[in-house]
Formats: C-alpha cells, sequence, structure tokens
C-alpha cells in the first residue's frame, strides 16, 4: 500500500493513502491510549471516553448529525493499547470529518450532563456485557490469573463498575488533557483524494492546536512466569469451559507472527488439529478455538473450549496438552505450511481491499512504530517454517508457564 507521510509542528502525524477505486474517503483518527494507560482505580477511562468523545464540542454540539448531513457514518472503538476514531463518507465532504476531529480534539463538551449521561450509558454495558452474559466476566479472571504487574491484567471495559460510578468531572477532565493531544495522535485517511490537499486541509483545522506534555508511558515488566496458575470459577452459565493461558509475544517481535501461525494450525476452521481430534473424532468439546491478543507489549495465546457433556474438565485440559504435544514432537508438513500461509494471505489481501481497513491499518502500523510494515505483513508470515513453529510450540506449551481456568456451570436444584 502507498501512502505519502506528513508531521505537523504540533507533533500531530498524517498519514495519506489515495485510492481512486472509490467515491468514498475514510479518515480515521487514532490515540495512543488505552487500558494500560489508566490510573490506579480509575479503570474503564479509555473506554468511557470512546463514549464521551461523541458528546459534541464547542462548535458542533451533535457529531453524529453533522456526519449523517455529510452522508457518512461514523463509530469508534478501545482496546488496551490505544483508542481509535473513523468515519467514511464521500470524498468531497473530508472537510467536514477533519472540522469535527479538530473540534473535539480542541474542545470536547466535557460537562456533567455529558458525563452523566455517557456514565450510564458505559455502566448499561457493563452490566450486559459483563454481569449478565454467559462468560461475558472471562477477562476479569483471565487478565489477574495471567498478569501479576502489567496493566494488561484489567479488561477494557474496567476493573469494576464502581471506577466509572465514582469517576469525577475533574478527572475526566485530567485524563483528556493527558492523551487527547495532537502529539498523541496519527490521523489516517484512505480514499479517492489528493495527498498535498489533504495536508492542506489538516494544516487548516489541526495547525493550532497546541501539543501538549505527555505522562511517562513506560509500563512495568510482567516477571517470567515460573510455575503453573489455576483458577476455578462456578457461573450460570450452559456448559463448563476451560480456558489455557500462555504469554505470547509482543507485536514487534519476530515469534509474534510464529504464535498467530500456531493459533491458526490449531483451531482456525473445520480442518484445524483442534477441531479435527477434539470435536470432530474424540468429541470432548462442542467448540473450541485458539487465539492470540496481539498487544503491543507480551500479550497472550489462548485455547478456549466449551465441553461436550459428560467430560470433565480435568479430561478437557489433559486432552488439550496432549494436541500440544503434537506440534511439539512432530514438523508439520511443507503443504500444510504453505496452505496456511496462502489463507493468511488472503485473508491479508481480502482486509485491504476494505477503504476503512486501510484508513484504520495505517494509523494501527505507525502506531507499532512504522506504517510501511503494512507492507510487510505477507512476507513475515511467508517466511514462517516448520522448524519455527516446531521451536516455538517448545518455548510455549510447557506446562510452568501455563495459567489454567475451569469455567464450571453451576448445577441447577432441580433433579
Amino acid at each position: 500500500m502507498e501512502f505519502t507521510r506528513y508531521q505537523l509542528d504540533n507533533g500531530l502525524k498524517l498519514l495519506v493513502h489515495q485510492d481512486k477505486s472509490t467515491p468514498l474517503v475514510s479518515v480515521c483518527m487514532t490515540y495512543n491510549v488505552g487500558t494500560r494507560n489508566e490510573q490506579e482505580g480509575k479503570s474503564g477511562f479509555a473506554h468511557l471516553f470512546e463514549h464521551l468523545m461523541f458528546g459534541g464540542s464547542k462548535n458542533a454540539p451533535s457529531f453524529d448529525d453533522y456526519i449523517q448531513q455529510a452522508g457518512g457514518e461514523n463509530n469508534a472503538f478501545t482496546n488496551q493499547d490505544m483508542t481509535v476514531y473513523y468515519e467514511y463518507m464521500p470524498c468531497q465532504n473530508i472537510e467536514m470529518a477533519l472540522w469535527l476531529e479538530a473540534d473535539r480534539m480542541l474542545s470536547l463538551n466535557l460537562n456533567e450532563k455529558t458525563l452523566e449521561r455517557e456514565r450510564k450509558v458505559v455502566l448499561e454495558e457493563f452490566k450486559e456485557s459483563c454481569l449478565n452474559e454467559p462468560y461475558g466476566d472471562i477477562w476479569h479472571h483471565i487478565g489477574p490469573l495471567a498478569y501479576q504487574v502489567h496493566p494488561y491484567q484489567v479488561p477494557t471495559i474496567g476493573k469494576i463498575p464502581k471506577h466509572i460510578e465514582e469517576a469525577s468531572l475533574e478527572d475526566v477532565k485530567v485524563f483528556f488533557d493527558q492523551f487527547y493531544c495532537p502529539n498523541n495522535a496519527i490521523l489516517s485517511v484512505s480514499g479517492n483524494i489528493n495527498p498535498e490537499e489533504v495536508f492542506v486541509l489538516t494544516q487548516k483545522w489541526f495547525g493550532e492546536i497546541k501539543k501538549r506534555k505527555m505522562p511517562p508511558t513506560e509500563m512495568p515488566l510482567e516477571p517470567i512466569q515460573t510455575e503453573k496458575r489455576t483458577l476455578e470459577v462456578s457461573a450460570n452459565v450452559p456448559l463448563d469451559a476451560i480456558y489455557l493461558v500462555f504469554h505470547s509475544a509482543e507485536r514487534n517481535s519476530t515469534n509474534y507472527y510464529i504464535d498467530d501461525f500456531i493459533t491458526d494450525v490449531l483451531a482456525e476452521g473445520d480442518a484445524s488439529q483442534l477441531y479435527q481430534s477434539l470435536v470432530k473424532e474424540k468429541e470432548f468439546f462442542v467448540n473450541i478455538d485458539a487465539y492470540i491478543t496481539a498487544s503491543m507489549d507480551k500479550g497472550l495465546l489462548i485455547v478456549e473450549g466449551k465441553l461436550a457433556e459428560g467430560i470433565s474438565l480435568e479430561e478437557a485440559e489433559k486432552a488439550i496438552w496432549e494436541e500440544l504435544e503434537q506440534l511439539k514432537k512432530h514438523l508439520l508438513s511443507d503443504y500444510a505450511v504453505e496452505k496456511f500461509q496462502n489463507r493468511i494471505e488472503h485473508n491479508l489481501e481480502f482486509g485491504e481491499m476494505n477503504n476503512l481497513n486501510k484508513a484504520i491499518n495505517l494509523g494501527y502500523y505507525e502506531l507499532l512504530g512504522d506504517a510501511a510494515m503494512i507492507n510487510e505483513e505477507k512476507a513475515k508470515y511467508n517466511a514462517i517454517t516448520a522448524a519455527d513453529i516446531q521451536r516455538r510450540s517448545h518455548e510455549l506449551f510447557q506446562e510452568f508457564k501455563a495459567s489454567v481456568l475451569y469455567y464450571r456451570a453451576q448445577k441447577s436444584d432441580k433433579q
């Protein structure tokens, strides 16, 4: 993907990809702030701001109304490493999106009324997605089990509702001033637009916003795990579930790509190792999955499954370990490696067909260190060998490196 990079004097980075195949333009604002940046006792603030940023600004009391009038749509998402806001609309209306993003960066409406409204929305989301949804609290168990000191132990929704309930207007203003500034943001644009014209418009609307002093961003180093950790919980869920959790490589590591590849081998599609053996043949699970969190610092590789009736959690764990041992003992065939590489390449190519994905990915890779890395992904996956997979499986899948969560379905009192 070709793109042009600019940087304003206030530190705002601008990346522009010209895509003449679409009449739409996608505008993405990536802020370098997520759960990892929250203070103790103030968890959930990054996610709270995902909502507060739509509460209007000095010159645009209703963000959504302006976007809709411009024929566009918008949304946002938050994770442990970043918060992303995006809009897409007809190319000729790009200035509307830039003006709106600049106005809320400069003068967001932060008042008691807005805070109370969005507080209620976030607390309701906490109840629906974590407290009332089956397995919805899983990250409240996995995070503290796998991480001892790193802030990744806190889920994006927040640690407890109380932290949002007690958030003061001054608290959120401080958070905004610390992180919502041009020198902590990346603006990425993709569409049938001229890069130099986008730069001129960006300078027009963002150029006068002053940079701010950033708080320290160094994260505590998670100690190397030296013994198996276990946790058992029970809840009103339909099936017993098990989660085997291992520390995986940081996003910029070569091992990250191998870890991601391993999860595809284990659980991508009906022909995958875990599905074929433990769902289809042995019928130990009704479904099983494996994935990585793709965190900027050391993340997690998770194998999770919902158990079939009559299978104990101990039997299920033993069966998973047996499958992981197969990756350590036996080299994959060249054909199998190539098959998964082709699938990954297809997914990467398909993702780049979407104009909005291009804008989001440019911002993401720039946050990782250099947006040009987006063009190196296929080569990194295609360089993986069967020997890499076996080596990395030996490094990952050691019992003393595992955190294991048994999630039991509560027994009914009815006979």
